[in-house]
């Protein structure tokens, strides 16, 4: 089953490593990860993906809090928090498939950042499934490339 979680850190070097060294030492795997500066530039926030069992994230969880520089860990339940990536998608355009391309990603909210003679940049954010579809809808059109960030997580209200 698939898990976000969020992990507060002390914002020092090496934090990062030793979060992620934790999950490689246990071999999981890390699907997706996002890190930030918060409004505190003292303390960060690791956004990451991951599956597991309960059993497994529970444990991950009480290993995250044996690490020092560890604040606070949430792992975000399905429908209880706000989970969004971005991606910039690099289309090759030939004239007759141009307009199809700025209608589909127009469909998608996605946004031109760059136009060439022979290609689009595209930046689209949304959820992981909303990505996905527009990278299938693009592909025969000509899509040369996907850049996307890990997925940032807020929870609901306050």
């Amino acid at each position: 089953m698939e898990h976000t979680i969020s992990v507060r850190v002390r914002n020092e070097f090496g934090v990062l490593s030793r979060v992620a060294g934790l999950f490689s030492a246990r071999g999981y795997n890390i699907d997706s990860l996002c890190v930030a500066e918060t409004l505190d530039p003292k303390v960060s926030q690791i956004t990451l993906v991951t599956h597991g069992n309960d059993d497994t994230i529970e444990q991950i969880i009480k290993q995250l809090y044996k690490l020092i520089d560890v604040v606070k860990v949430v792992d975000h339940q399905s429908g209880t928090y706000v989970g969004r990536e971005l991606a910039l998608l690099k289309v090759r355009t030939l004239p007759e498939s141009r307009a199809e391309v700025l209608r589909t990603a127009e469909i998608f909210r996605g946004k031109i950042v760059d136009v060439t003679p022979d290609s689009y940049t595209i930046e689209v954010t949304g959820s992981p499934d909303k990505i996905r579809g527009l990278v299938d809808l693009l592909q025969p059109l000509g899509l040369v490339d996907v850049m996307r960030t890990g997925r940032v997580a807020a929870p609901r209200g306050l």
